[in-house]
């Protein structure tokens, strides 16, 4: 099975190369018959995942060919296993759902090759055992991204998301680089399986807090946590199977993905804890108060990501079992919730020409399957019974519960962050499915016996996915535990459940949904008071920030290359000299004790006082004069001077080749 999944990625990649020509076959189907190759990934990994003991772990080792010394190593564990069954699975989805929406799409060949490239570098990511290797898959995400978020590239709003996304994750991609190469020269070696195995942590080393400074960049700028959480909102610009997978499980979890990767080895100290939730808290209330106050459907959906990528983060920060165990299920939360929710968006938008929930009303009527489909993803993300979201939630509130020293402000954030959430969730419902008509009535593009199949079957697969693991969620006690195992030995007997009795943890769940209810009644006023909150932080804009600091950067580069390559050869010339005057300077200043062991020389010639005065004034002739020609011919006199020089003490090998240098 291994050397299977090992073939099935490189297949990625090689359909992703010939797919411009594979379209001009396939046409429209080309998504379809793309798309059996994720579900493939998905079924050998889901085999894996039910044969995989509590404490089991194994890697599959190829060697590259153009890389000597160099080893394709695949990790399979429960975290790797996680992430790749919702990355190849939701892929299989978004590959059905595109070939649909994208139909009347120019370019479409070039669409699945970027998508393709992404898909197989997000999986050659999360199972590579070498560090190295993982940054390069690192960087091909965003490379990717790059191109599939600017994909319609005639609109100047979706290059500038484009470029806006490439900088800061490039960014956060070199920060990563730097911390890859210290960790392997402090551990002596690059492979997630010996650092794990010889039990290496680098917290007493001098570089830790640099290294953990680097890692913390990469992951935040990746998973769009503040203060760089503004370019997903950005990436929105982009087609709706983009933002469906790149901004539900796959791109934006990258950076948690590094964090839990790297936590045996980095995490446990008071620096990780404290600067991870710090920064997830911040992220995470933000996120939500920013998404009570948007009107574009997926504007909301990529700020209520950014709350439940700070969560994760703030999990993550907590550092302790109870809390990394709720952050992998709401990992699957989050992807199964939030993929539906994109794909829902995308046929709201082709069936209405809008995404404008406030322009919607009493879709109900006209789109029965999607306003139910949608209405268990809402569930979800609220966080209410029987979706696994409940369960997600419910693990958050008691791992933030256990935190004696922060509870009393990170339970209150949390609590306030996912109050807004449920507002934002029932708010959605009600403006596009169940608001009465105050307008005129909404012109359809389509009917939904017109959506076709492979546009709601993602968003069904999913939301059904969803109930079942709420109603089963023992389903996932062997692959948590395992992915806790392999976080930091931690053995831990994962028991999930629907039902965990009626304690403080639910009355807080239900106070919670209680003041979504009032939020939601109280949302004229509130919103307006949102609104102009957001309009007061826009003062600091952190996106015109960016751009700002950008172009300052420019216009400076511009200036001091300017100054610096101004075009006088001369200047450039006595630059040189003098740079290397001072460092033979400083040598012979740092060599204090320095002898001349060779006998000392005879008396100096008047012929070779000559040469030696001949050849420095037209040195310093070549410098000053103006005349290019006169400039030439100094220069050549300075050369033979030298030649003779080298010829007259008997240096006959290098006269000649000074000679050679100064005729050709």
């Amino acid at each position: 099975m291994g050397n299977i999944l090992t073939i099935l990625v490189a297949l990625i990649f090689v359909a992703a190369i010939f797919t411009p020509f594979l379209y001009g076959v396939w046409r429209q189907k080309t998504g379809l018959y793309l798309s059996f190759i994720p579900l493939l990934i998905f079924i050998c990994l889901l085999v894996e995942a039910l044969h995989l003991a509590p404490h089991e772990g194994f890697i599959l080792d190829t060697p590259i060919v153009f890389l000597p010394g160099m080893n394709l190593a695949f990790r399979i564990d429960g975290l790797t296993l996680i992430f790749g069954l919702l990355i190849s699975g939701i892929g299989f989805l978004i590959l059905l759902y595109s070939a649909k929406y994208m139909a009347k799409y120019e370019r479409q060949g070039h669409f699945y090759t970027y998508l393709m490239f992404f898909m197989g570098s997000m999986i050659g990511m999360v199972f590579s055992d070498n560090l190295i290797i993982m940054f390069m898959f690192w960087e091909i995400t965003s490379v990717a991204s790059f191109f599939l978020i600017g994909f319609d590239h005639h609109r100047e709003k979706s290059r500038q998301a484009a470029l806006q996304a490439l900088l800061i994750t490039g960014f956060g991609g070199l920060s990563l680089l730097f911390a890859v190469i210290l960790i392997g020269n402090i551990c002596g070696s690059y492979n997630v399986s010996d650092l794990l195995r010889q039990h290496i942590h680098v917290g007493n080393h001098p570089h830790y807090y640099l290294i953990l400074t680097l890692i913390i960049l990469a992951a935040i700028t990746k998973s769009a946590q503040f203060p760089f959480h503004f370019w997903l909102p950005g990436a929105m610009e982009a087609p709706t199977p983009v933002s469906a997978y790149l901004h539900s499980a796959t791109m934006v979890n990258a950076g948690v993905f590094l964090l839990m990767r790297l936590y045996p080895v980095m995490g446990g100290t008071v620096f990780w804890k404290y600067s991870l939730m710090i920064t997830g808290c911040i992220t995470m209330f933000l996120g939500a108060f920013f998404a009570l106050g948007q009107r574009d459907l997926k504007r909301i959906l990529a700020f209520t990501t950014i709350s439940a990528l700070g969560t994760m983060v703030l999990l993550v920060g907590i550092d302790t079992t109870d809390s990394l165990k709720a952050a992998l299920v709401f990992f699957i939360v989050h992807g199964l919730y939030k993929g539906g929710l994109f794909m829902l968006a995308g046929i709201v938008e082709k069936t209405t020409g809008t995404r404008d929930i406030y322009a919607l009303h009493g879709l109900f009527r006209s789109l029965p399957i999607t306003a139910i489909v949608t209405l268990l993803a809402l569930v979800s993300m609220a966080g209410l019974p029987p979706m696994l979201g409940f369960i997600g939630k419910e693990l958050i509130y008691e791992a933030k519960m256990q935190l004696p020293d922060v509870s009393w402000l990170i339970l209150p954030l949390s609590v306030g962050a996912n109050i807004m959430l449920v507002a934002v969730a029932i708010n959605i419902y009600y403006q596009l499915f169940t608001k009465k008509k105050d307008r005129e009535d909404i012109v359809l593009h389509y009917k939904e016996r017109e959506i076709p199949f492979t546009m709601l079957l993602g968003p069904v697969v999913l939301a059904i996915s969803g109930v079942l693991l709420g109603l089963y969620p023992q389903m996932l006690n062997a692959l948590v535990s395992n992915a806790l195992y392999f976080m930091g030995n931690i053995v831990y007997d994962t028991k999930l459940s629907l039902w965990h009795g009626y304690n403080d943890v639910l009355r807080v769940s239900i106070f919670t949904v209680l003041s979504g209810i009032l939020i939601f009644i109280l949302r004229k006023p509130v919103t307006k008071l949102i609104v102009k909150m957001i309009v007061w932080f826009d003062i600091y804009h952190l996106p015109t920030l960016f751009t700002n600091s950008i172009n300052n950067y420019l216009k400076g580069a511009a200036r001091s290359t300017n100054r610096i390559q101004h075009g006088y050869h001369r200047y450039y010339l006595l630059t040189f000299f003098l740079v290397v005057m001072a460092l033979v300077a400083l040598q012979l200043f740092r060599m204090k004790n320095m002898e001349i062991t060779d006998t000392a020389p005879g008396p100096v010639k008047l012929h070779v006082l000559m040469l030696l005065i001949v050849s420095s004034l037209a040195v310093v002739y070549t410098v000053f004069t103006k005349s290019r020609l006169a400039a030439i011919i100094a220069l050549g006199v300075s050369g033979y001077g030298i030649a003779m020089l080298y010829l007259y003490y008997g240096a006959v090998d290098l006269a000649i080749t000074q000679f050679l240098a100064e005729t050709v």
